[in-house]
């Protein structure tokens, strides 16, 4: 098959021929390939969006026969990131059959549990709702994807003339019905009545195309893309300025970061009602040429009409009526101007879910919004984790490149209510979030740890992640800092962490750190203060930069870092937590140690009076002692291992041996044990206790606290 890749202007061809002869003979591996490659374009399918199918002949255990099995993308699965663990495999001669037993649309939902008794591979993935779609059409291979260009002809007014138009009838139509055994039908009779169609277009959903091959099927979904977005390109302008014309100027790109980064805690906080929000901010120029728009104010309420968009984005965005140049710095003030806007959407959402709901309908989900718009500044969502918050933004800008080819070519329609609540609160999609992992102790939260890129700072942002936290990671060294990015990114992902470079010494830095922190996640709820170094000297050695660097690092960092930090908590105004990493040397007296100690006794007795302090805001304030971590430390660097071994009268290498064998565990203190201290204090069964201190330190008698 020849095909001018020339042609593709709208669409990214990524097919290797090298890459697909890995595959020669494997129907199912060139089904994982093709997938991947369409995933890769979030222009054809955003996160999570769409499905993909083959059909193969093989032999049947039970009988020995030859029979057709149809593998395709599993439920919740992402074709993008498919692999064939991922997918299901069922006898394509059951699934048909079940065409027997089926009692009609007001019973489709039954047949779902029937997948299971069509199974071929008992090792596979669980069938998703879009198995009888690709079931009943005899294709070998099929794609199902949501693109941005077909969308936006199939929620036209007259989607289906247009598709009829331009496809010169070679592209069926489908009218709106929800994904499930219905549809299949359809969609079986839409390709009986047309005969030789090259694919259909779902009103209001998105598109199905197919081939005889993997690369047919690919390359026929991208000619169809293609062609939509052409004609949308086409028509640009031609009915007058995109989306009504520029209504507002947006803000400089670097004013939008300020502003944003300055609000976002405060919309934080008022999402978090219900449950604990992870943040998102976006000022991408699609967003902002839609929310500056003179049809902002139409075309936003009417909400979205792809499934996949409004189930992530909910049923329309929130639209704040702030002056992109509003003065922010009054919290309580803000807080006031937008209270009544926030009250206005949840009652907006419960009449919503009272007008539609069913007597059967699952109870009513958090009523705050996930999509807010800030017309001249961006985009923020809110949700549960990083990744779906993100993914939420991502399908906003898909549904305005929707709304914006619709309108371009005719009028853009949306679900009504009705239909939008019946997939919102569909029994099966209920069945699939019960069926999700119950959140972690640290789902919803964020935290910032000084020093983070090393030691103890590194070992309690790896707990923290591992309990469902995201982190702001940073450090004074930008190596280290790049380093640790590396190794946190190949572990966790991108949506767990982002880094930032920050000396706690430096206002300016501490302050970019937490509007990274509010851009990228929100706001901030959990901070330990860990950042340190150590000088073991005599009182006569001591100099006077020696004091001022212990004094700048230890207790003016953590002055600083906290001060900050509150700021950002109480614009939240959902509680927090900040935990200080201190030292036994706060409390036990030794040589040479005149500086550090009197440093770390100065850190100790701050925390006291931050949280007597801050208990009003439920910010609760506590201290981890440690002892002689040395492994992965900075603290033993510069001399400070020399310094405490000449103290105690032996060598740097017997140090290790020496701190276990005079506590009263005989231990030896990793950083881990130090993360596993700062979670005691964070993880939830400790939220009514402040002002404390639990020494980790193996056992010191001296370092008692009474």
């Amino acid at each position: 098959m020849s095909v001018d890749t020339n042609n593709f202007k709208h669409v990214s061809y990524l097919w290797d021929d090298t890459a697909a002869e890995k595959f020669a003979g494997d129907e199912v591996g060139l089904l994982i390939y093709r997938s991947n490659l369409l995933g890769a374009d979030l222009r054809l399918t955003n996160y999570g969006g769409g499905n993909t199918s083959c059909k193969v002949l093989a032999t049947d255990p039970l009988t020995g026969a030859e029979t057709e099995v149809m593998w395709i993308k599993g439920s919740g699965g992402d074709i993008g990131t498919l692999k064939k663990s991922g997918l299901a495999a069922l006898y394509v001669d059951r699934l048909r059959s079940l065409t027997n037993v089926y009692r009609g649309v007001e019973h489709e939902d039954e047949m779902v549990e029937l997948f299971n008794h069509c199974i071929f591979d008992l090792s596979s993935k669980a069938p998703s709702i879009d198995t009888p779609l690709h079931g009943f059409l005899p294709f070998k291979h099929i794609d199902h994807l949501h693109p941005d260009a077909a969308i936006a002809i199939a929620a036209a007014k007259d989607g289906e003339r247009i598709t009829r138009e331009l496809f010169s009838g070679k592209i069926g139509w489908v009218d709106w019905k929800r994904p499930g055994f219905e549809l299949g039908l359809q969609l079986k009779q839409c390709l009986d009545e047309n005969p030789g169609i090259r694919g259909i277009m779902l009103g209001s959903h998105g598109l199905f195309t197919w081939g005889d091959t993997a690369y047919e099927s690919y390359v026929n979904t991208l000619e169809v893309i293609e062609a939509c977005a052409a004609y949308l390109q086409e028509n640009y302008g031609k009915k007058g300025p995109v989306f009504g014309g520029q209504k507002i100027e947006s803000l400089e790109a670097e004013q939008r970061k300020v502003q944003a980064a300055a609000l976002a805690p405060v919309l934080r906080g008022f999402c978090s009602s219900e449950r604990m929000m992870i943040g998102h901010f976006s000022d991408d120029p699609r967003v902002l040429e839609f929310i500056n728009s003179n049809d902002l104010d139409r075309l936003a309420p009417m909400g979205t009409s792809c499934p996949d968009h409004f189930l992530r984005t909910k049923i329309s965005p929130m639209v704040l009526d702030l002056d992109p140049q509003q003065d922010l710095s009054d919290t309580a003030a803000i807080k006031a101007m937008l209270e009544p806007a926030f009250e206005a959407y949840r009652e907006m959402y419960k009449a919503y879910y009272e007008g539609c709901k069913h007597e059967n309908s699952p109870a009513i989900r958090d009523s705050n919004p996930v999509i807010i718009l800030y017309p001249g500044v961006g985009l923020f969502s809110f949700s549960k984790d990083k990744q779906t918050t993100r993914v939420a933004a991502e399908f906003y800008i898909n549904a305005i490149n929707v709304m914006k080819g619709a309108e371009a070519i005719s009028e853009y329609t949306s679900l009504p209510r009705q239909e939008a609540f019946n997939i919102e609160y569909w029994l099966l999609e209920e069945a699939k979030l019960q069926r999700m992992p119950k959140p972690k102790a640290l789902s919803g939260r964020v935290a910032l740890i000084t020093g983070s890129a090393g030691g103890i700072g590194k070992a309690i942002a790896k707990k923290f992640i591992d309990e469902g936290a995201v982190v702001v990671l940073n450090d004074m060294n930008a190596e280290r800092l790049a380093e640790s990015a590396s190794e946190f990114s190949a572990l966790y992902g991108k949506d767990a962490f982002t880094a930032v470079l920050l000396d706690v010494t430096k206002k300016k830095q501490i302050k970019e750190a937490m509007q990274t922190a509010a851009l990228a996640f929100g706001g901030v709820d959990l901070v330990v203060n860990n950042a340190g170094l150590s000088i073991s000297k005599s009182i006569e050695e001591h100099t006077d930069h020696d004091w001022d660097l212990l004094y700048d690092v230890l207790v003016a960092g953590q002055f600083k870092v906290t001060q900050a930090a509150i700021g950002v908590m109480k614009k939240q105004g959902i509680g927090g937590d900040i935990v200080n990493i201190v030292s036994k040397n706060a409390l036990v007296s030794g040589p040479n140690n005149a500086g550090y100690g009197s440093a770390k006794a100065a850190q100790l007795h701050l925390s006291r009076l931050n949280a007597a302090e801050l208990g009003g805001d439920h910010i609760r304030v506590n201290v981890v002692n440690p002892d002689a971590v040395i492994s992965d430390s900075n603290i033993w660097a510069g001399g400070w291992a020399e310094g405490r071994a000449k103290a105690y009268g032996i060598t740097v290498a017997e140090l290790p041996a020496y701190y276990a064998k005079r506590t009263l565990l005989n231990e030896i203190i990793l950083p881990v044990d130090i993360a596993d201290a700062c979670f005691a204090f964070v993880g939830g069964l400790l939220n009514k206790s402040t002002g404390n201190v639990l020494n980790v330190d193996g056992g010191i008698a001296n370092a008692f606290l009474r």
